[in-house]
């Protein structure tokens, strides 16, 4: 497939993920409904919550791996595209196209999001984490520390890679990729929501803090920073741990029957 092509694939790819991941976490999370229309006299939650947010980011990416993934892998993210070239499964004369494109379609997924959020009477952009950014200390959701926070992103992303390097295997089972992808996902931010707000992916990061502000965009450096480092570390240790020797790639010679 041309590169354009794939990095088209990318940009819509991105853009569906930050659309609804982002776009589940700003608008859904906490929604509230007003019970006194319905006589009770009291507001009541319908949000979706922690839970939510994480199995929405989840669903983006097994949706769009099975729609787009045989056109362009679906990396949807840079350091999972380092990743994937420190693993040697990806050329590095393509990093920066596809960084680009997974960019432009953060940013423009992000774009949708703070339209329709800002629709509605009240919205404002104040708050430690507006358009489901990711930050550190103060704009940590629950106040953690820098070094905490580049830790969990160091991990969680080593762990990421992990997970899509083995499912992209090609001695695992063929098919499954994206559930188990997803689904690693899902867990991720299960695990970090409450530390950095769980970027694992600096173009998921970079596209709301645009929107956000100057303080976001100051922290954006661990956001990029510790993704790839936990990245381009699992891509260097599969492949030096897990990858597929000269002797596997050889098919064992056939067995010749007696005669």
């Amino acid at each position: 497939m041309a590169l354009m092509k794939r990095c088209v694939a990318e940009s819509i790819g991105t853009f569906w993920l930050v659309l609804g991941g982002c776009g589940s976490a700003v608008l859904a999370a906490a929604f509230t409904a007003d019970a006194a229309k319905l006589g009770e006299g009291t507001a009541f939650p319908l949000g979706i919550g922690l839970v939510g947010v994480s199995i929405a980011f989840g669903l983006t990416v097994l949706t769009i791996a099975y729609a787009l993934g045989h056109v362009a892998d679906c990396h949807l993210n840079p350091a999972v595209t380092f990743g994937l070239w420190a693993g040697k499964r990806f050329p590095g004369s393509e990093l920066l196209p596809y960084i680009i494109a997974q960019v432009i379609g953060a940013i423009a997924g992000a774009g949708v999001v703070y339209l329709i959020a800002s629709g509605k009477a009240g919205f404002t952009l104040a708050g430690s984490n507006p358009l489901a950014t990711n930050g550190f200390g103060t704009h940590s959701p629950s106040g953690y520390s820098l070094a905490a926070c580049f830790l969990t992103e160091v991990v969680m992303t080593f762990m990421f890679l992990m997970v899509i390097l083995g499912a992209t295997d090609r001695r695992a089972p063929q098919g499954f990729a994206p559930i188990a992808i997803g689904l690693a996902l899902t867990l991720i931010h299960l695990i970090s929501i409450p530390v950095t707000n769980t970027s694992v992916n600096p173009a998921r990061s970079t596209g709301p803090a645009l929107f956000a502000g100057l303080e976001h965009i100051a922290q954006l450096w661990l956001f990029w920073l510790a993704p790839i480092l936990g990245a381009v570390l699992a891509g260097f240790f599969y492949s030096s741990f897990f990858a597929e020797s000269r002797k596997e790639r050889i098919p064992a010679e056939p067995i010749k029957t007696l005669r």
